[in-house]
Parts: structure tokens; C-alpha cells; sequence
């Protein structure tokens, strides 16, 4: 005989069973249950996949910024403001490093015509020493080497030395003669006090040199005042020399601090 408390259990494994055996609606796959656990499920509760995805994208664009379409057009934009800066960058640091560059090289020259010409003005004020001891000898009456007295003579060989001994000096610090005598009329190291006439060499040929020129390093100290020629053949134009190509990236000479 069965009793109340039976039928009372038995009844909820058979609800259970014909719901089981009720077919599931199409398209339904695997339930999705609001809150932790299955305890109180409904059928408003169950929720689709397809709906689940839609939902989770939809919350994770509002929660990182992703729209679409929207949001590749805003990151190519963001790209393309970055590679415009990035050049921008790239070229302020080209040109630092050429100002760096063209710096570099203007401070070597700076520097080395600095101890070049820092002798300069004191060697300009002794070439006047120089030009007297030359009028020296040069005043000397002719035969007077051959007079015979050894005082005179050491004298005058004294006054020798001591202009090859200047001149030898100046030389160690950058500033040498020029020897225009024979050569061709320069106007950046000679300057034209008179001319000759003169048919047998070419014309602006230095024949007479009235007063010595120096140059330190490559500048002129002092011209030297000459006399030319005139009225003979022309001059040969001087050879031009052939020019040596440069290498490539490496800049020349004429193109520094360009």
C-alpha cells in the first residue's frame, strides 16, 4: 500500500521525465542561465548563443572604443598623425646633425687659421728689419768686399747671417718669400709697379723685383712690387687640371658648410 509521502516524491521525477521527453525548440542549443547556478531557471531566463555574442561585442565596443568601421578610420588616422610626426622628428634631427656637422668643420678651420695667422701683424713688422738689413748691403759701394780690411768684411758677412737667420726663422712659423723674378705675372701675390719692354719673352713676365713679397700659409703677408714685361708674344694659358670625382656621400672641399 502506498502511502501520501510516496506519491508526493514520486510525482516530481515524473514531471521530470516528461519534460525530458518533450522535443526542444529549434535552434536552441545550450542554455545560457542569468545569476551563478540552474536553481529557479525559466524559459525567459534561457538565452541564445547568437544572442550572447551580439550582446558580449556590443559591451566590449562601449568598453573599448571599438565601432566598426568608425573605429579603423579613427586608428588610420591615428597612424597617419604618428608617421607625419615621426618624420617631423626625423627631420629636425637630420638637420641638427648637418648644423652639428658644418659647426664641427667651421670650428677646425677657425681653430687652425688661428695658429696659422696668430703671428701675423708681428711678422709684417719685422719684414721692415728684414727690408733694412737687405739696403744694407745693398749700399755698399762696389769693391768694398774686395777692399781688403777683415773688419769691414766680417761686418758685412755678419749682416748676411743675420738676414738668412730671420728669414730662416719666419719660415718655421708659416711665412715664406716669394720669388716672383722670371715667373709669370700673379696679381693675388705681385703688384705691377712698371713695365719693360720686352719682345724676346711673353708679356707679364716679372723681369725686376723693387721690393720682396711674403705670404703665410696661403695668404698674402705682402705683395711683391715688380716690374713686367711688355710687348712680347702671349702668355700660355695655364693647364687646367683634370677633376677628381668626388666620392659618393663623401662631400668636397667646395661644398662644406653648404
Amino acid at each position: 500500500m502506498t502511502s501520501e509521502t510516496d506519491k508526493h516524491d514520486a510525482a516530481p521525477a515524473t514531471d521530470t521525465a516528461e519534460a525530458a521527453a518533450q522535443p526542444r525548440p529549434a535552434g536552441e542549443g545550450a542554455a545560457y542561465f542569468k545569476g551563478g547556478g540552474s536553481a529557479g531557471m525559466t524559459a525567459g531566463d534561457r538565452v541564445s548563443p547568437k544572442s550572447a555574442d551580439d550582446r558580449f561585442a556590443a559591451e566590449d565596443a562601449e568598453t573599448f572604443g571599438w565601432a566598426g568601421a568608425d573605429a579603423g578610420a579613427g586608428d588610420r588616422a591615428r597612424i597617419a598623425e604618428l608617421e607625419a610626426e615621426n618624420a617631423d622628428v626625423k627631420d629636425r634631427l637630420l638637420r641638427l646633425a648637418a648644423d652639428m656637422e658644418n659647426l664641427r668643420r667651421r670650428t677646425e678651420r677657425e681653430i687652425k687659421d688661428a695658429r696659422t695667422f696668430a703671428v701675423t701683424n708681428f711678422a709684417r713688422d719685422m719684414l721692415a728689419v728684414s727690408d733694412n738689413l737687405d739696403r744694407t748691403l745693398q749700399a755698399l759701394p762696389e769693391g768694398a768686399r774686395d777692399s781688403g780690411d777683415a773688419g769691414f768684411k766680417a761686418l758685412v758677412e755678419g749682416v748676411e747671417i743675420t738676414g738668412r737667420s730671420m728669414l730662416s726663422t719666419m719660415e718655421r712659423h708659416g711665412v715664406r718669400k716669394l720669388q716672383p723674378q722670371g715667373g709669370r705675372f700673379d696679381p693675388n701675390f705681385h703688384q705691377a709697379m712698371f713695365e719693360v719692354p720686352n719682345t724676346e719673352v711673353p708679356n707679364n713676365t716679372v723681369l725686376q723685383v723693387v721690393q720682396d713679397g711674403y705670404a703665410i700659409g696661403e695668404r698674402v703677408l705682402r705683395p711683391a712690387m715688380v716690374g713686367v714685361s711688355k710687348g712680347g708674344p702671349k702668355a700660355a694659358p695655364a693647364a687646367v687640371e683634370p677633376a677628381v670625382d668626388a666620392k659618393p656621400g663623401v662631400p668636397d672641399e667646395s661644398s662644406k658648410d653648404a
